[in-house]
């Protein structure tokens, strides 16, 4: 019943986070994407901070060395001010089953950079390196793009980097175990939110949000973002890595039906069967990784 309960659970999770991509589309139709982006996770800080001080966690962040702050800091630029950032900003010209085939690619990226460090890939990560690259070719297809579209991929294209590299650190700062998750993504998630809020009230100003407005960003923050991430870190007690591996990789189905669905972003069926080969060279990447 436990485990049925967790799979049920991280399922919900992953359409809450894939809902975020029709609610950022919705939202970015009056809010610059910038501020958007950090309204959401200053706001989600602010309410992730009493769930620190309940769980007397809040010692924790006094002990931080300024090497762990820096490694936070470092977290909190690449997963947030970047990842996000671009995320925002490509979703004002991009669908969102395009942001979200593009961030897919984070684990296949992340095992070259770790290649490079010297790990290896497996001849069946090979294969799953090359049915991914496929299905994005069939998704884009031999056409031409407006120049606003190809800016949102060049967006993207540094957003999967930023990804891919706060994954990298990520995994370093997470294997020591030196300290709990919750610490270390409401230190991140804080500096990163920052940013983007600073770099967007700056650059694009806060315009008079209407209460629709303000309940699209406190829906992102509260329920997308802090519950979604405290129930998705219950449910890895329960699940194996391949059963959230697989639960979490059904967002790039997930996505592409919202969007269909909510944003009238409608896919031929070249794109559908690019979109599923994506898929499935990720599943078989990352079950390849842990057999």
């Amino acid at each position: 019943m436990e485990l049925l309960r967790a799979r049920l659970e991280a399922l919900l999770v992953t359409v809450l986070w894939s809902s975020s991509y029709v609610l950022i589309a919705i939202g970015l139709e009056t809010i610059p994407s910038l501020t958007f982006a950090g309204l959401r996770y200053g706001l989600a800080t602010l309410v992730l901070v009493p769930l620190l001080l309940v769980r007397g966690r809040h010692h924790e962040i006094r002990r931080l060395s300024a090497r762990e702050w820096g490694r936070f800091a470092l977290l909190g630029v690449l997963l947030y001010a970047l990842t996000q950032g671009a995320q925002f900003a490509a979703l004002v010209v991009l669908r969102a089953a395009t942001v979200s085939l593009v961030l897919s690619a984070t684990p296949l990226l992340v095992a070259l950079s770790a290649r490079a460090l010297g790990e290896s890939i497996t001849p069946r990560q090979w294969v799953a390196i090359g049915l991914v690259t496929a299905g994005a070719v069939a998704y884009f297809g031999p056409r031409t793009l407006p120049n606003a579209q190809v800016v949102g991929l060049a967006i993207m294209a540094i957003g999967l980097l930023a990804n891919a590299g706060g994954a990298l650190v990520g995994r370093a700062v997470n294997a020591s175990r030196a300290h709990p998750p919750l610490v270390v993504t409401v230190c991140s998630m804080a500096i990163g939110a920052a940013l983007l809020l600073a770099t967007g009230l700056a650059v694009q100003g806060l315009p008079a949000l209407a209460p629709v407005e303000w309940a699209i960003v406190a829906w992102l923050a509260v329920v997308n973002t802090a519950f979604a991430f405290t129930l998705w870190n219950r449910t890895l007690r329960e699940l194996s890595a391949t059963e959230a591996s697989l639960i979490n990789n059904t967002m790039l189905v997930q996505v592409a039906l919202l969007g269909w669905l909510a944003l009238d972003e409608s896919l031929v069926g070249i794109e559908v069967a690019g979109l599923l080969i994506v898929l499935a060279g990720t599943l078989l990447f990352q079950l390849a990784e842990q057999y």
